[in-house]
């Protein structure tokens, strides 16, 4: 079997999300490198998986590293929200439970030809190489006040306005390098993280639509047919972060009744199940000595049980 470019973050927390699910159908909706994937196939030989991925890459790598487990594995492209929707109306009575690692995976952000890096000498960020949209087209096209909106609200950056209006000025770019140059000195300092981080996240989640397609995921799941579905989601954001919270606190209200009514009249049942994870699960010691990249991974859970 294929070792995998790609360790999978909170591997342990993610195989025991899915103990409820003794046999029945898993759709990974992020497939990438089958780290997850394998790891909850060797879990339980009664479970059968669906990845699902955009990148052709990770596509034609997981379909070499997944042989060995035949039948048990199907691996679907696009993108996972049309995906997944389609699946949970296709496998009704199947369907136990869904992953989602919403994250850029470790073999993007190293190929430097992929121009997720801030040393990238591209300007790509496309998670599907096929789409229209790249982040040239972001720094290069976008006006002033767009590039700020994108920056405050992605990114979180601070200083955004300074930020977008130097990109404005200095721009043409060609390569993610020559963006980070050009900002580095306008970013905060002392952090973990590279200055120019949260800028190209906020570029990333602009090209691949990463919030949108997250909400259309949690949409398809609510509205599915399945009447008990285990739900386990890996965010890197708090942006990513706080729409998981949400929307599993609303699927967990009974009563949805404006806060101002003066009594109940939606009949209080409307919960379609119960949050697993009061607070979310993060990687332990030992994980995080050694993989870095999971010391931002937040693991929530939610039992739908309609």
């Amino acid at each position: 079997m294929q070792k995998s470019p790609h360790i999978p973050v909170l591997y342990r927390e993610v195989t025991e999300a899915f103990d409820v699910c003794k046999e029945g159908i898993i759709i990974d909706c992020t497939l990438g490198y089958g780290g997850h994937t394998s790891l909850l196939l060797d879990a339980d030989a009664n479970r059968q998986l669906i990845g699902i991925d955009q990148d052709p890459t990770a596509i034609a790598f997981s379909t070499q590293r997944l042989e060995p487990y035949g039948d048990r594995v199907q691996i679907r492209q696009g993108r996972f929200s049309a995906v997944a929707k389609s699946l949970l109306s296709e496998y009704t009575d199947q369907v136990c439970g869904i992953l989602a690692d919403i994250g850029v995976s470790s073999l993007q952000l190293d190929v430097r030809e992929r121009g997720f890096s801030y040393e990238s000498d591209t300007l790509d960020m496309r998670m599907d190489p096929n789409a229209l949209l790249c982040a040239s087209a972001v720094v290069n096209d976008y006006s002033q006040s767009t590039l700020e909106h994108i920056l405050r609200e992605y990114g979180e950056v601070t200083n955004a306005r300074q930020v977008a209006q130097t990109i404005v000025q200095r721009r043409p770019f060609e390569s993610a390098k020559q963006l980070s140059d050009a900002i580095f000195h306008l970013m905060p300092r002392g952090k973990k993280i590279h200055p120019s981080t949260l800028v190209m996240q906020a570029i990333r989640i602009e090209v691949n639509d990463e919030l949108g397609e997250l909400t259309r995921l949690l949409d398809a799941i609510e509205s599915g047919p399945q009447k008990r579905l285990r739900v386990a989601i890996i965010t890197f954001h708090s942006l990513e972060d706080r729409i998981v919270k949400q929307r599993f606190m609303t699927w967990a209200k009974n009563c949805i009744c404006p806060d101002d009514a003066m009594r109940c009249t939606c009949g209080n049942n409307n919960a379609i199940g119960k949050v697993v994870t009061k607070k979310p699960l993060s990687a332990q010691e030992d994980e995080l000595r050694s993989n870095s990249r999971s010391r931002s991974a937040k693991l929530r859970i939610f039992e739908i049980n309609r």
